[in-house]
């Protein structure tokens, strides 16, 4: 399914200030709130979609890299994905929009309790030109923190009981009435008892000591899609470290380094080479082979190619991440004079010398281009 356009699903500019994104969000966010839309799937889904558009819009660098390069650029490049948000994800990622817990004036959060989200990873992976202009899957090794096998994440030793805290009653936080220069208000604060966890452990978990985690090396699959560029910040969600005591995973961070190719240099979406050739091939015209991004290529050098032509293979550049084309490879060539001669190779070339068609004789074309050159100096 095609995603829509974050700026369409919020109703917003694309310069919009920040006030502006909280306050269309919020506009969206109360009319599809799960609340008010009760068992409605389609309601749940649009709440979904204003979440994800708001969480990369409210970004700064996560919308330069949407209005760059699209969707891909942000999150679904790596595996991640706003429509895999789950109610939780939203409610603890847009505290100050809910209320810190997900309400509404007037709508609750489902499940009360507000959610803990885990530290993020950060890794730099390192990518060839070949790997840019194709996209690629590349294997890494981590260590995170995920929830403790042992005890599924609940800190308590396997079979022991697991009770509601008597204070909060389970909601991890009790009201209080703080006076104020307005008059009394009621706030809201952890458990003293539970320290928030809503719960009390009888015995706890022998792998965790209670703390419903555990550090482990993982492998992941990482998709890298065509296109990306040095510096690029791409994310897998979930995939960071687990929260000590229950909550949402974060997420892992990926940026992306370019490695620098011999031989093609990348200028966008187009790769750039020299070919040097000699003065008779220049003269007589050749056919040459070049490395390209997909391995070697034949072009042909047309009779009386000057020094300084560029040359085009059309389609042998970098893919655009959105899916728009792909770029060109262009060859610059270059004729090689050379520099020792022998008496033989000086006597032709004294021959020639005079000879008409040796006389430099640029066309128009090709003076209006150097007088452009000339210019620029």
């Amino acid at each position: 399914m095609t995603k829509r356009d974050y700026y369409e699903i919020l109703g917003v500019a694309r310069d919009a200030s920040p006030e502006e994104l909280k306050k269309a969000y919020r506009k969206l966010a109360i009319k599809y709130h799960p609340d008010k839309n009760p068992d409605n799937k389609p309601a749940e889904e649009k709440f979904k979609e204003a979440a994800e558009a708001y969480e990369v819009l409210n970004n700064p660098e996560k919308k330069q890299q949407y209005d760059r390069f699209g969707h891909a650029g942000v999150h679904g490049a790596a595996g991640g994905g706003g429509r895999g948000m789950t109610m939780d994800d939203i409610f603890d990622q847009f505290s100050d929009v809910f209320d810190g817990h997900g309400s509404f004036g007037g709508f609750s959060r489902q499940g009360g309790q507000r959610m803990r989200k885990g530290s993020d990873l950060r890794i730099k992976l390192t990518l060839s030109l070949q790997d840019i202009a194709h996209g690629v899957q590349k294997k890494i090794k981590i260590k995170r923190y995920i929830s403790c096998e042992s005890c599924g994440g609940n800190g308590a030793k396997d079979g022991t009981e697991i009770s509601t805290c008597p204070t909060c009653r389970g909601a991890g936080q009790v009201n209080r009435v703080v006076s104020t220069p307005i008059g009394q208000m009621v706030a809201a604060a952890p458990c003293n008892t539970c320290h928030g966890e809503g719960k009390r452990i009888s015995a706890p978990c022998t792998t965790c000591r209670q703390e419903g985690r555990q550090l482990k090396e993982e492998t992941l699959t990482i998709k890298i899609p065509a296109g990306v560029h040095n510096d690029m910040q791409l994310a897998m969600s979930g995939k960071g470290n687990v929260p000590a005591r229950g909550g949402l995973p974060g997420d892992l961070l990926i940026r992306v380094e370019e490695k620098e190719d011999d031989l093609l240099k990348r200028d966008q979406m187009n790769v750039h080479y020299n070919l040097y050739i000699s003065f008779s091939e220049a003269a007589l015209g050749s056919e040459a082979e070049v490395p390209t991004i997909d391995g070697k290529a034949k072009m042909k050098i047309p009779a009386g190619t000057q020094s300084g032509k560029v040359l085009q293979l059309r389609g042998k550049g970098i893919k655009d991440m959105n899916g728009y084309g792909r770029g060109d490879q262009l060859v610059h060539v270059h004729v090689w004079i050379p520099q020792q001669l022998t008496k033989e190779e000086k006597e032709q070339l004294v021959a020639l010398k005079d000879s008409a068609n040796f006389a430099p004789n640029p066309s128009k074309k090709e003076r209006s281009f150097f007088e452009r050159l000339r210019s620029l100096f």
